[in-house]
């Protein structure tokens, strides 16, 4: 089946999509992005994305191309004309395109370039992955230094996937100066002795929706937080871990570089996270 996607404007059939070849998403990665989740046909943490979106857009000096309702809109629209219940929304503005390739920013007469599409994801929420756990590998982390800007520069998140790929894994996480920063398209925690440890906001992570969800609701739970560096090598003492992603939630981890945690098999903390968060998504989405 085709999909519908959203251009500039017009609701076109995939097939008939175009950006410009100077398009400066293209040419610079010059571009920013936001992944919402749908569950049950409806959006989840919209007003978070759309929150960090004009954020990403202020930080790097570009403008808005519509108005929160009308992203709304434009999201709302595509789920419906792709008949979405279980997915994902992609979102992505660049710089626009003057019509030449120049690494000075155009003028302001240029207009950013606005495109979606959906993603059809049937057992999102019941993912087998997230039932097993996942395996990480540690990678070092060799990214600008503005990562809390959701930007499309993620050819090394990339290869960082492929990597664990080729290890037989199914994600990395990344060190900076002897300390875990975050995985390739996920905040990183681990839990000891009851207690859920991860990494401060700062330039050096994104600063995740879900994350953000996710630690409010295990204050709500009682539950313990410290949110502090630590290595690799504590990650991998630990009682259990997990990541939180828009498009994943709450994923348990299983293994770290080898090292098996708990009994293998997701923890308790991880599963209830997971749990309670989709139980809280699935009552405020929109």
């Amino acid at each position: 089946m085709t999909r519908t996607v959203y251009v500039n404007g017009e609701y076109l059939p995939e097939t008939e999509a175009k950006v410009s070849i100077f398009d400066r998403g293209f040419l610079f990665a010059d571009a920013v992005y936001e992944v919402t989740s749908v569950l049950d046909g409806k959006l989840i943490d919209f007003e978070g994305h759309a929150v960090r979106l004009e954020r990403s857009l202020n930080e790097l000096e570009m403008k808005s191309p519509c108005t929160k309702d009308e992203l709304l809109e434009i999201h709302r629209k595509l789920v419906e004309l792709n008949g979405i219940e279980e997915g994902l929304v992609y979102l992505q503005v660049s710089r626009g395109s003057d019509g030449d390739r120049d690494f000075v920013f155009p003028g302001e007469d240029t207009e950013p370039s606005l495109v979606l599409f959906t993603q059809n994801k049937p057992g999102l929420a019941n993912s087998p992955a997230a039932q097993k756990g996942a395996k990480v590998i540690s990678i070092e982390d060799i990214r600008w230094g503005r990562r809390d800007i959701k930007t499309v520069q993620l050819l090394y998140p990339s290869m960082g996937k492929m990597m664990a790929k080729k290890a037989g894994c199914d994600d990395a996480w990344m060190i900076q100066d002897g300390y875990v920063t975050e995985g390739t398209s996920n905040n990183a925690y681990y839990v000891k002795d009851g207690k859920i440890i991860t990494r401060p906001l700062s330039n050096d992570i994104l600063h995740g929706i879900t994350r953000k969800a996710v630690l409010r609701l295990a204050e709500e739970a009682q539950m313990q937080i410290e949110e502090r560096l630590f290595t690799i090598d504590e990650a991998k003492e630990a009682d259990e871990a997990f990541t939180t992603s828009a498009s994943a939630f709450v994923m348990p981890v299983v293994e770290i570089d080898g090292a098996t945690l708990g009994d293998g098999t997701p923890g308790p903390i991880a599963k209830r996270l997971r749990e309670i968060y989709l139980e809280e998504s699935r009552n405020s989405a929109i």
